[in-house]
């Protein structure tokens, strides 16, 4: 859970906010809540959202609540419901005991409608979807009333009862705020706030086929929990004119305050949710928690830290409108997070064979080697060295080109921990000519630690014992798409924008002995290769599974 001491910094909304507070003060404490629709998974626009709530809760000595907007039976399921519970509280922004859902609050909804209706500020409508919208008029041209608008009071209550009764088709007709159908913001012009729908709902079953809709429900729902702020992404400021004539014709007492703040996108990653669907049931990926896709699951997979995700929220602060931020900003964050933390191993992805010629035959020495060069109190482990050893194939170069400091014939390199190696021999099959095996050998004298002052060698491999390897598949990751960002119209042939080498899979790498019983989530750094986590869904007890989280350094520029 977040520190709650920890302090948002000033920013639009928290001197916003500070300056409402001053002239008008409510008579109960800070309330904020993040209402998420349970028909998907979150994703990093989620967290940001979650992140400006809980935040300013805590800014202001409040509570944060996770309420969740379940009034569509058609699309909402508990599985759902239970991964944004598990993922916020991963992120660190646990509610506590403040856990809602919209749907709790049926019968309380109801009754608002039937309150507007005797106030003659609703009204049952039968046009057609298709007609309410042609009614509506455009943005330049005002709408037109329903004929079914001037229906007495008593009418609308006899007909709103059938209604949730069931004796009406889904469709047939709606309940429709009685507000101004001249009215500029389309949003005011006579808005639905229920329709009918007979599905089952995953929390009371059929018990309701009467469902409002979220910008009537919302702030019914936010008054009744109390909610002093209702912070909404920037989408929903044409909405606030209705969110506030629902609560002053309901004569809602200190009503809460929306406030708006702009919308987190990132670069190279596909953030809507019509886009994200497409990509999962398309097959594009492997699911909602892909590694490459930016949901919450996903990301946890791939490897970010919940600690990385809010330092990279923190440091955007809050924002006013729709921004862009590049991900290379989120992978900073993470490598901060990472580089002190982290064990340093070492692992070969394209295996080499080297046998030192000149080192004893059976003989298995243990080498300490530094966990972490940036933090002493991770101490060091022991890695086993024997004659037989694997390099990285691209660590020899049989014809170096300039500047190559590497290992090629004659030249010597250090490995890492242990010993200066030279090579004498290269060994090719006879038939494909392809290099199969060095043939080296080692100075005795060179060995790690031991204070050596003699010559000096330019590179420095890495390298993992034959005998002693632990083998595992490695996924590397590179972006989703093809370029940092598609438009809106682009995402339904995916083949265009999608590119075919964002996952590379490399089977049979050999990783040092030390990681053969790490754990699913469980970090490392592989020396020279980046970070990478053990991956949660594809790890078993006979095989490893890694994904490379981030590299050492940022690449994004160059993609």
């Amino acid at each position: 859970m977040v520190n709650e001491k920890e302090q948002q910094p000033e920013n639009f909304l928290v001197r916003l906010i500070s300056e409402e507070l001053e002239k008008d003060k409510f008579g109960r404490s800070m309330r904020t809540r993040f209402p998420p629709e349970p028909n998907g998974y979150l994703h990093i626009g989620s967290a940001y959202a979650i992140h400006t709530n809980y935040m300013m809760a805590q800014r202001f000595d409040g509570t944060f609540h996770l309420r969740f907007d379940d009034t569509n039976p058609l699309k909402e399921d508990i599985e759902y419901v239970n991964a944004i519970i598990e993922d916020i509280k991963w992120l660190g922004y646990d509610p506590g005991n403040h856990i809602y859902y919209g749907s709790d609050y049926s019968d309380d909804i109801y009754n608002a409608a039937v309150a507007l209706i005797k106030k003659g500020k609703a009204y049952v409508c039968d046009l057609t979807p298709e007609e309410v919208t042609e009614y509506r008029g455009t943005l330049t041209e005002p709408g037109k009333n329903s004929p079914y608008r001037s229906r007495s009071v008593e009418d609308n209550l006899e007909l709103l009862a059938d209604m949730k009764k069931g004796s009406y088709p889904a469709a047939s007709k709606v309940v429709r705020a009685k507000i101004d159908m001249g009215s500029p913001n389309v949003n005011m012009r006579d808005p639905v706030i229920y329709r009918i729908l007979h599905a089952e709902h995953y929390r009371t079953g059929t018990s309701w086929c009467l469902y409002p809709m979220y910008d009537f429900a919302h702030p019914i729902q936010d008054a009744i929990e109390g909610i002093t702020y209702s912070l909404c992404s920037i989408e929903f400021k044409d909405h606030r004119p209705l969110y506030e004539w629902v609560l002053r014709e309901l004569e809602v007492p200190e009503p809460p305050r929306q406030r708006e703040f702009g919308r987190l996108g990132l670069t190279g990653v596909v953030t809507s949710k019509r886009f994200l669907r497409q990509l999962v049931e398309g097959g594009h990926v492997d699911g909602w928690d892909d590694p490459r896709l930016p949901t919450l699951r996903g990301l946890r997979r791939r490897g970010y830290t919940p600690e990385s995700i809010r330092c990279f929220i923190g440091e955007i602060g809050s924002i006013r409108t729709q921004s862009t931020v590049h991900i290379s900003m989120l992978d900073h964050s993470l490598r901060q997070d990472l580089k002190a933390r982290t064990i340093s191993v070492m692992a070969v992805l394209q295996p080499l064979k080297v046998v030192i010629t000149n080192y004893p035959e059976g003989h298995t020495e243990l080498l300490a080697i530094e966990n972490n060069s940036e933090n002493e109190a991770l101490g060091k482990r022991e890695v086993p060295f024997s004659k037989t050893i694997y390099i990285e194939r691209d660590d020899f170069a049989e014809q170096p080109i300039k500047g190559f400091h590497r290992l090629s014939p004659n030249a010597e390199v250090r490995l890492k921990g242990a010993y200066f190696i030279k090579c004498e021999e290269v060994i090719k099959d006879p038939d494909t000519g392809e290099i199969t095996e060095l043939h080296c050998t080692y100075d005795p004298l060179t060995k790690s630690g031991t204070g050596f002052t003699g010559r000096k060698v330019k590179g420095t491999i890495h390298w993992v014992a034959a005998d002693y390897a632990v083998k595992a598949d490695v996924h590397l990751y590179d972006p989703l798409l093809l370029e940092p960002n598609i438009p809106d119209d682009d995402g339904e042939d995916w083949a265009d924008v999608l590119n075919p080498h964002s996952l590379v899979i490399v089977k049979d790498s050999l990783i040092e002995p030390g990681v053969g019983h790490a754990r699913p989530e469980q970090k490392f750094q592989f020396f020279r290769h980046g970070y990478f986590c053990v991956d949660r869904k594809l790890a078993a007890d006979d095989r490893l599974v890694f994904n490379r989280i981030v590299p050492l350094k940022d690449g994004w520029n160059k993609r």
